[in-house]
C-alpha cells in the first residue's frame, strides 16, 4: 500500500503523523511511505532521516493525498477537501460531532475516514486520544497561568501563592486523561485544587492519587455552579466519546468568576463546554466573554511538538498498521476497538455518537 504523509496546514500544527522508526516499522511491512518535503521540520524530523528509514520525500500535498492511505494529526482542511475522493482512507483526528461541514464532505467523497479519537481499547479506554490528552491537560494550566498575568490581560494572581497570600483556585471539570493530567500540574504549582465528574469511581481515583488533597465533586448543576463562582480559572474537560461536548458552563456561571479570570475549554474540539465557547487558534488564542478570558484553541498539542508527535505514534502505529493490510477489512472485523474508530465509509455513517448528534442515519460498518 502506498501510505501519505502530508504536511499539516492548521494554524501552528506542527506536528507529524509519523516518526522514522514507524516508517521503518511499515516499509519492512512492504508499504511505500510518501512524506511530503518538510513535513517534520516542526517535530525536528529532517526529509534526510524519512529517506534514511525508507520513506520517499514527495515535493507537493498533491502527491502525498495522492496515496492509497493517508495519514494526518488533524482533519482535512476546506484547501484540503480538493485531494478527497472515493475509496480513499483516512486515518486522523476528525472530531466529527462538532463539523457538519467536514462529514457532509466526507459522505460526499464516499472516504473511508478512520477517527483517532473514536478507537477503543479492550476496556473501553480511547487509546490514541489519551497521550494527547495527557498532553493537553497538562498544557491546559500551563496556560491557563500565564494567562492569569496582568500583562496578558488576567486578574494578576499567581496559582501556587507565595507564604502569606492567597493560593488560586481552579476548577476542572471532567476527571479523565485531560482532567487528571491537569489536577496534577495545578496542585503541584500549589493551587486550590476542585475536580467534578459524573462517575464515582473517576473521583475515587482522583481521591486516591491525591491522598485526599484535592476536592472532588459530583457533577450536577448545583455543584458547578457553586464550585465556579470565585474561582480564577477553569478548565473545561468534559468527553463523551465520539459526540458532542456536553454543554455544562452558561454565561450566569461564567459572570460569577472574577473579572481577569481565565477559562480554559479543551473541550472545543467536541464543540466546546460552554455557550460562550468558540474554536480559536495558536495565532489568535484568547477572547474575552463575561470579563472572562477564554483560551479555545482545538490542537493545544500542535505547540509541542516533539512531546506529540511522538507521543500519538507511540499509540498510533499498530492500527496503522492494521488498516495497511492487504485486506483492512479483516482487520476491522478482527478488531472491534479499531473498527469503531470508522466514522464514515463509502458514503455511509458509521459512527453511531456522530450520526445521534446532527440526528442522521446511522449505518454500522458492513463486514
Amino acid at each position: 500500500m502506498r501510505i501519505g504523509i502530508p504536511s499539516e496546514i492548521m494554524d501552528h500544527e506542527f506536528r507529524v503523523a509519523i516518526v522514522p522508526s514507524g516508517v521503518e516499522e511499515l516499509v519492512r511491512d512492504g508499504h511505500r511511505v510518501l512524506v511530503q518535503a518538510g513535513a517534520g521540520a516542526g517535530s525536528r524530523i529532517s526529509d534526510a532521516d524519512f529517506v534514511t528509514a525508507g520513506a520517499e520525500i514527495v515535493d507537493s500535498a498533491e502527491q502525498a493525498w495522492a496515496a492509497d492511505m493517508v495519514v494526518k494529526i488533524k482533519e482535512p482542511l476546506p484547501s484540503e477537501y480538493g485531494y478527497l475522493r472515493p475509496g480513499l482512507m483516512l486515518f486522523t483526528f476528525l472530531h466529527l460531532a462538532a463539523k457538519a461541514e467536514l462529514l457532509d464532505v466526507l459522505l460526499t467523497k464516499k472516504l473511508r475516514a478512520v477517527s483517532y479519537e473514536t478507537i477503543r481499547a479492550g476496556d473501553g479506554s480511547l487509546p490514541i486520544l489519551a497521550p494527547m490528552s495527557q498532553v493537553a491537560g497538562k498544557m491546559a494550566v500551563q496556560l491557563g497561568a500565564a494567562f492569569l498575568q496582568c500583562d496578558q490581560g488576567g486578574m494578576g494572581i499567581l496559582l501556587g501563592g507565595v507564604p502569606g497570600t492567597s493560593h488560586g483556585r481552579i476548577v476542572i471539570i471532567g476527571a479523565g486523561n485531560v482532567g487528571i493530567n491537569a489536577a496534577k500540574v495545578a496542585y503541584g504549582l500549589g493551587a486550590q485544587v476542585v475536580i467534578i465528574d459524573s462517575h464515582h469511581a473517576r473521583l475515587s481515583y482522583v481521591d486516591d492519587i491525591f491522598d485526599g488533597k484535592v476536592v472532588t465533586l459530583m457533577s450536577n448543576r448545583r455543584n458547578i455552579r457553586e464550585a465556579v463562582a470565585g474561582c480564577d480559572m477553569l478548565v473545561g474537560a468534559a468527553l463523551i466519546a465520539g459526540a458532542r461536548a456536553p454543554m455544562l458552563i452558561d454565561r450566569t456561571m461564567l459572570r460569577s468568576m472574577p473579572p481577569g479570570s481565565v477559562f480554559v475549554d479543551v473541550s472545543i474540539d467536541q464543540g466546546g463546554m460552554s455557550e460562550t465557547s468558540r474554536p480559536t487558534n495558536h495565532s489568535a488564542p484568547t477572547y474575552v466573554q463575561e470579563d472572562v478570558i477564554h483560551y479555545c484553541v482545538p490542537n493545544i498539542p500542535g505547540s509541542v511538538p516533539v512531546t506529540g508527535t511522538y507521543a500519538l505514534t507511540n499509540v498510533s502505529l499498530g492500527y496503522i498498521r492494521k488498516l495497511a493490510a492487504a485486506d483492512p477489512m479483516d482487520s476491522l472485523r478482527e478488531d472491534a476497538g479499531l473498527r469503531a474508530g470508522v466514522n464514515t465509509w463509502d458514503g455511509q455513517l458509521t459512527c453511531k455518537e456522530v450520526a445521534a448528534t446532527f440526528g442522521r442515519p446511522y449505518s454500522p460498518l458492513d463486514i
